[in-house]
């Protein structure tokens, strides 16, 4: 059911410092800043030849990467995205297997455009996966 990994996400306490490691160390394509605020996120993409990596800060007091930072003050992997061809279809093939899905269930437009979900992280051995439609 699931495609190819999208991205690996990333939270970071500094988005900009975490964007100049990737570019002047790592020498990486770096993206520019986008806010998502229906997510409460800023982001960065960072292209890779077989992926992306997603550097995740918070947008506002009320963004749920404000809560894992405060967790995790130095950052850390916060989600996986992988993709799926109909993400309704494998919503509805997830649930029926006992997988949660996070919010309504409803999927949401994520930061490339397009529909995406989130499942339970205590259903993925610990990962918050999130599945974007390709």
């Amino acid at each position: 059911m699931i495609g190819r990994l999208n991205h690996v996400a990333i939270a970071v306490p500094d988005l900009h410092a975490a964007a100049a490691q990737y570019r002047d160390t790592l020498g990486a394509e770096v993206g520019a800043p986008q806010d998502e605020p229906d997510h409460g996120v800023t982001v960065i993409f960072i292209t890779l030849p077989n992926t992306k990596i997603e550097l995740l800060h918070p947008l506002g007091p009320d963004s749920p990467i404000r809560a894992f930072l405060d967790k995790n003050p130095s950052g850390g992997i916060h989600h996986i995205c992988y993709e799926v061809a109909d993400i309704r279809a494998a919503r509805d093939h997830l649930t029926a297997a006992g997988a949660r899905v996070l919010g309504n269930g409803d999927p949401r437009i994520g930061a490339h455009g397009k529909p995406v979900l989130f499942l339970h992280p205590k259903d993925f051995a610990g990962t918050l996966i999130e599945l974007e439609q390709a």
